[in-house]
């Protein structure tokens, strides 16, 4: 007789931690450093897969693992609503963007916004940025240390100036750099009053300034038939026929902006760490760059570079840019025998997952052969790598992440040599994206 299967365990069984353990962990975590992979593991290590977090009026429930990443993120039940929490977290300033969506109207915006991301758009993306590069990195050769993080992030910024926006960077690109910086800074906010002098009123300030901005251009951008992703979106129309309204054109700009030069900034200063601090690593891309005999990178090149597609994903299971990635739950679900309530926050966190001695190798060791076919850790389980999500709400601007990181780190390594001071450990603030906390001193040193 076959036994029968164990019966569901409610949510209030479900081992968890209270408002004390939060308080403590925030107030231990000071000087500003986030360091939330020491308390997913904690957290994994003490009380397994499934861990209730009750913060007053929100449960929250972190499911760890490749398979919880699996479940949630590609959701074949469509159960998890990615706008609810991303819209509590970032709804006032990034309204309406890609990740504020779901279901049918995320689909349908991210059917036309496809344009602007297809191949052939890439190629003429990697062909303008290329120049740009060149321009931006041709006097870090310094005898002091360079702050890479704020380097690498005007670099970024101003070729999203001219990638998206199609005009010329200077003024313009520093100017939105502080909307931005302001903006991101609002999103994470604790207190959100729109009051002047506090961080959230300048955040809405900054949006206010760039939604303004960008009216103001979508005109001309539809009359026109220039080649940045602004005036790609304004011509962008559906299988059906379906166009942006310039509301959602204002939207989709502001959160794709935001999100292509602030992960992007964000690997680029981890991957520049670790190269640094294994300078092996450097000397191997160098050389593979050199044999490829060309100064600038062609989008058909970004395959070529082993060494370098290596480097970057493990960069990126590192320090992924978004370490945990939310939900909520519009229906009851199960998980691990549990049954989970609906409008519960249901959380998977990528760093955590990327961190596992389960699936990886040493998995605190900088070691991007890992990647490499022969061992290909990545492959052991369909969810163990997702730095970019996954499912229907798969990062849409990874393929423009990757021509950008590694168009950058092409030139980069055929130009100079760097490295940090002796016994240097960047401080890493892992929240809400990826950055050192004190800027990352680099000496860069000409090699041409």
């Amino acid at each position: 007789m076959q036994a029968s299967a164990a019966p569901l365990r409610s949510q209030s069984e479900i081992p968890r931690t209270g408002l004390w353990w939060i308080l403590t962990h925030a107030l231990s975590a000071g000087g500003g450093r986030i360091d939330m992979l020491s308390d997913l593991r904690q957290l994994h290590a003490q009380h397994g897969k499934v861990v209730l977090q009750d913060v007053g009026l929100i449960k929250m429930i972190n499911l760890f693992g490749p398979d919880a990443n699996r479940f949630v993120l590609l959701d074949r039940d469509r159960i998890f609503s990615a706008r609810r929490p991303w819209d509590m977290i970032m709804g006032k300033i990034f309204p309406n963007g890609l990740l504020l969506r779901d279901g049918d109207d995320h689909k349908h915006h991210r059917k036309i916004m496809h344009e602007a991301f297809k191949r052939s758009a890439l190629a003429s993306y990697a062909e303008r940025m290329n120049p740009m590069i060149e321009r931006g990195i041709g006097n870090w050769n310094r005898s002091t240390p360079l702050l890479a993080f704020r380097a690498f992030k005007q670099l970024t910024l101003d070729i999203a100036v001219s990638i998206f926006v199609g005009v010329d960077a200077g003024a313009e690109s520093r100017g939105m750099n502080r909307s931005f910086e302001d903006m991101v800074a609002a999103s994470m906010s604790r207190i959100r009053l729109p009051l002047p002098g506090l961080e959230f009123y300048r955040g809405l300030q900054g949006r206010k300034g760039l939604a303004s901005y960008f009216r103001r251009l979508i005109p001309m951008k539809r009359e026109g038939n220039g080649e940045d992703m602004f005036s790609r979106l304004c011509h962008a129309v559906s299988e059906e026929g379906d166009r942006l309204a310039d509301a959602e054109i204002v939207d989709h700009m502001i959160f794709l902006m935001m999100a292509a030069h602030d992960t992007t900034t964000s690997t680029l200063t981890s991957m520049t760490y670790e190269l640094a601090k294994n300078p092996e690593w450097q000397e191997r891309i160098r050389r593979e760059s050199l044999a490829l005999n060309k100064a600038q990178m062609d989008f058909e090149d970004l395959e070529k570079l082993e060494s370098l597609t290596w480097a970057m994903k493990e960069t990126i299971r590192r320090y992924p840019p978004l370490p945990v990635i939310p939900r909520i739950a519009t229906d009851d679900f199960e998980f691990e025998g549990y049954r989970i309530e609906r409008n519960t926050m249901v959380v998977v966190s990528p760093i955590h997952t990327h961190h596992m001695e389960e699936w990886w190798t040493e998995p605190f060791r900088f070691d991007p052969e890992r990647f490499a076919p022969g061992r290909a850790e990545d492959e052991r389980h369909t969810h163990a790598w997702v730095p970019f999500g996954g499912g229907a709400h798969l990062c849409i601007g990874l393929r423009f992440a990757e021509v950008q990181v590694k168009a950058i780190m092409h030139q980069l390594v055929q130009r100079y040599r760097w490295s940090v001071p002796e016994g240097y450990t960047m401080p890493v603030q892992q929240a809400p994206i990826s950055k050192p906390l004190d800027g990352l001193p680099v000496t860069f040193s000409s090699i041409v």
